[in-house]
């Protein structure tokens, strides 16, 4: 009597591999955001306006919509009547560019930045907590790493 090796598991094709890889980024990404949009430290603003204020408090300098909104997961319509929003509640500043009359651009006010930095503080936290908890360091390393690469590689 001779034992069997047990059956090779299928190889995934890579084009399968590639669509089973990018579901699952989606489902960590729609599971992660629902647990932080239920968090109670969105009295102050949505998580979308969060969004705009987090990625203007990045930017070394103003920046114009159509910049911001590389950043932001809006279409430009919408884009705009969130910034005139925060406009008018005093937490982003609107200027003229100097470059071009037709277009404005965009900061944090002191206001602004100092809800920005007070929701970050909570927000981030909560951000660390869900993946330390599911992740060690190298996988956190490894995720890092990978989710760049595809940010460069399709900025190209």
């Amino acid at each position: 009597m001779t034992a069997t090796a047990p059956a090779a598991a299928p190889v995934r094709a890579r084009s399968h591999l590639a669509n089973d890889a990018w579901e699952a980024t989606m489902a960590a990404h729609a599971t992660l955001m629902r647990r932080f949009a239920a968090e109670d430290l969105w009295s102050d603003v949505s998580m979308r306006e969060y969004d705009v204020l987090y990625t203007l408090s990045k930017c070394d300098e103003p920046q114009r919509l159509s910049e911001l909104g590389r950043h932001v997961l809006l279409s430009q319509p919408a884009l705009s009547r969130l910034v005139d929003r925060l406009v008018e509640r005093g937490l982003v500043g609107r200027c003229v560019d100097p470059s071009d009359a037709r277009a404005a651009h965009l900061t944090l006010t002191p206001t602004g930045r100092d809800l920005q930095r007070r929701i970050g503080r909570r927000h981030g936290a909560s951000v660390a907590r869900a993946m330390t908890a599911a992740l060690t360091e190298e996988e956190l390393t490894l995720l890092e790493s990978l989710t760049h690469k595809l940010s460069q590689e399709h900025r190209s």
